[in-house]
């Protein structure tokens, strides 16, 4: 197979071959992966919030700081400080478009949510930025992911 480049519809930038990215350790790849900042007290809460509206269990979750995590943004060459991650099928969704594939895959009314695409993607970016650089100060730190419960820990790979 030759090694094509490729662009995704979320990012500018290419998808290389597989070759030229760092190693992915093994993991559950049949549902989504949402990646978040376990020590965010934003971030945790609202992996808690997306854990008790997918009582089907379509989304799998890993926290930034884990090995998985962590090998996912090298992966896909994000920073885990500027955006949390949805990974589906090899294709990571970041800022705000990441809100909007959440919500077509949680279905439902949450899919009504995209019609906020309509805002220009700059301009969702720049304000999910403003919310990513302050997010320490305003909503806390906390221990990996002490936010969540029992049964939701259970949930991360």
């Amino acid at each position: 197979m030759a090694n094509a480049v490729r662009s995704t519809p979320d990012a500018k930038r290419p998808i290389l071959a597989f070759v030229t990215r760092p190693a992915l350790p093994e993991f559950e790849t049949s549902r989504p992966v949402f990646v978040f900042d376990g020590h965010c007290v934003l971030c945790s809460g609202g992996a808690s919030w997306i854990m008790r509206l997918d009582r089907k269990g379509k989304i799998a979750f890993a926290s930034a700081q884990s090995d998985l995590g962590l090998a996912l943004y090298a992966h896909f060459g994000e920073a885990f400080d500027d955006t949390y991650m949805i990974v589906d099928s090899g294709r990571a969704y970041t800022k705000s478009s990441g809100y909007f594939h959440m919500c077509r895959i949680l279905g439902g009314p949450w899919h009504l949510l995209r019609v906020f695409a309509l805002i220009p993607r700059p301009l969702r970016d720049w304000a999910y930025g403003l919310i990513a650089r302050n997010r320490y100060r305003w909503f806390g730190k906390a221990d990996l992911c002490q936010l969540l419960t029992e049964d939701q820990r259970k949930r991360l790979l």
